[in-house]
Order: C-alpha cells, then sequence, then structure tokens
C-alpha cells in the first residue's frame, strides 16, 4: 500500500479495479488543513485521462505493472503485433488500446510493453521517433523573417507544425508525447 507521500509521477495504482498511471502530482498544504495530493491520473486499460486527490490518511493499493522491451512486428485489421524481446512471446494490441501512438509506430521499433495481471495494457514509445515528410507545402518567398510554422503531413498520416525550411522528402525528429516538431533528422 502507498500513502500519499509515495505518490509521484509514473507510479502505477489501482483504481476502481484498474491500473492507473499517475501523470502530474501537485501539493497543497492551506492554512489549518491537513494537506492534499492533487494528481492528474490515466487508465492503462481505457486511456480515460481524470484528476484524483488524495488526503494525509489514504492508503492508496499499488498496481504490479510488469515492463519489458518489445519489439512491433506487423499491423493487421487494426490490430498490432508485438513480440517480447526476452521470452520471444507475442501479443496483439487493438487500435483503440495504442491510441495516437498507433500512428508513430515503424516494423521492427523497440518499445516499452506494460503488462497488468499478465495482460499487455498500454505500449510505450521511445520520446523521440524520426519520421519522413510525405506531404509538405512550399514555403512561401520573404517568410522567413519571423518564426512561422507550417503543417505537414509525415508517415503514418500525422500532421506535425515545422519550420518552413522542412520540405517534402525531409526526414525529421517528432516528440511521441505531443506530437510536435523537434529537429531534423541528422542535425
Amino acid at each position: 500500500m502507498l500513502t500519499m507521500n509515495d505518490l509521484r509521477s509514473g507510479v502505477t495504482i489501482i483504481e476502481d479495479g484498474d491500473p492507473w498511471i499517475i501523470l502530474e502530482t501537485d501539493f497543497m498544504r492551506k492554512a489549518q488543513r491537513r494537506p492534499v495530493m492533487r494528481t492528474k491520473i490515466r487508465n492503462l486499460r481505457s486511456g480515460q485521462v481524470r484528476e484524483r486527490t488524495f488526503k494525509q490518511g489514504d492508503s492508496i493499493p499499488e498496481a504490479d505493472v510488469g515492463k519489458a522491451k518489445a519489439r512491433f512486428l506487423y499491423a493487421a485489421d487494426r490490430r498490432y503485433t508485438f513480440m517480447d524481446e526476452t521470452t520471444y512471446e507475442q501479443y496483439t494490441l487493438s487500435e483503440d488500446a495504442l491510441g495516437t501512438a498507433a500512428a508513430f509506430l515503424r516494423e521492427g521499433m523497440l518499445v516499452d510493453l506494460l503488462t497488468f495481471e499478465g495482460n499487455p495494457v498500454v505500449v510505450q514509445l521511445p520520446i523521440k521517433v524520426g519520421a519522413k515528410v510525405i506531404s509538405a507545402p512550399p514555403g512561401l518567398r520573404g517568410d522567413s523573417a519571423t518564426n512561422i510554422m507550417k503543417e505537414v503531413v509525415v508517415e503514418g498520416n500525422v500532421k506535425v507544425k515545422v519550420p518552413l525550411f522542412v520540405k517534402e522528402g525531409d526526414t525529421i525528429i517528432v516528440d511521441t508525447r505531443t506530437g510536435e516538431y523537434v529537429s531534423r533528422a541528422g542535425e
């Protein structure tokens, strides 16, 4: 069992029988009141995000979530197959379970597979991945005076705002948590 003081970003807990991961924590103490920990948590099964407040005396059950390195093998019929790197066991997750991560997956990509009670629940991608620009409007002449961004489409049909110098065929680095442009590949 965890106490309020054990709660940190990345800790997994059990809430309503489901595993939840803590995304953000905020310790609050007001004059002549008991301290509380306000958290933002995400359900590992459904992806639902909500806020939850814990009081000083609360006992919070910790979720036994396993983490294994897995390689993405292939996608078929909106289902994605991964292979555990140590046991060579294969797991299949639906597109709904992956959420926005599905757009950034590439064959052979190494990911972290989180399991709860022996079943895979979520895939954690590397923070930064390379993506090839498949569609980009040309930059207009004279637009380089300020920090103007344009919208391009990268592999996986993801729209990303990038600087004007990025053109079709370039490979860029994208942050998988936010979907934002980081840099050009090779910089």
